[in-house]
């Protein structure tokens, strides 16, 4: 079972379609969002970042394969992958979808067993290139290979717990996480740990960034549990 963090974005016209891939979907343990259009799909891409894009090719204004090139130009879209669904099926076809960025292509009509396969098979590759891949944010940088962290170019030092944290965090930035799922995460779904023991580890982790001010993109989220954001809504509220 896939924990409701891994969110799909579905982007298609017709409803329909929409209902059935998101029952699917949600019976699989994944998180949805619907668009009809691509013009809804990208300002949704941009402020929610999906783990990925189900994208019908055949959109009314913006189309799918349109849709997807913008994606990979913006810095801040590229890495999300994508999925096409279409119903053509001509080899020059599919061509052109995965030229425009897709990472896979699904022809119409297709069993929903055989599209959460994809998926699955999608997002595993996409989770292996971000793993070793040096993440930054406003010069906060965490770079999983040599497993070092700076901020503003300085070395920061942190326990393993703070660490897989952090990492945790920034590589799901903008997102509000229960402490039950930040557990399963982190700590893993076996380990008996308490929920207020994540509370001290936030604020080890909030004081280790302290220094140079990155401690505020740690946000306490009332009612829900933390996030990781580099918006400013508000000085994070103390544990």
């Amino acid at each position: 079972m896939v924990m409701k963090s891994e969110r799909i974005l579905i982007v298609d016209d017709e409803a329909a379609i929409r209902e059935m891939i998101a029952i699917a979907l949600d019976l699989a343990g994944f998180d949805c969002m619907e668009a009809e259009d691509g013009l809804v799909a990208h300002q949704i891409i941009v402020d929610e970042r999906p783990s990925l894009v189900l994208l019908d090719w055949m959109l009314p204004g913006l189309s799918g394969v349109d849709l997807a090139r913008r994606l990979k130009r913006e810095e801040a879209t590229q890495e999300i992958p994508i999925i096409i669904l279409t119903a053509k099926c001509e080899e020059d076809n599919k061509i052109q979808g995965l030229e425009a960025g897709a990472d896979d292509y699904v022809t119409k009509p297709f069993s929903t067993r055989e599209l959460l396969s994809r998926i699955k098979a999608v997002l595993r590759r996409s989770s292996h290139r971000s793993a070793e891949k040096v993440i930054d944010v406003g010069g906060l940088r965490l770079d999983p290979v040599g497993h070092r962290i700076t901020a503003l170019e300085h070395p920061v030092d942190m326990g393993p717990t703070e660490y897989r944290l952090l990492e945790f965090f920034m590589s799901h930035q903008e997102r509000a996480y229960t402490r039950s799922q930040m557990l399963d995460q982190v700590w893993g779904g076996n380990v008996y740990v308490e929920d207020r023991t994540i509370d001290v580890h936030i604020r080890r982790l909030r004081k280790a960034l302290e220094p140079h001010g990155f401690d505020r993109y740690i946000q306490t989220v009332r009612g829900t549990g933390y996030r990781f954001s580099a918006k400013q809504e508000g000085k994070a509220e103390a544990v």
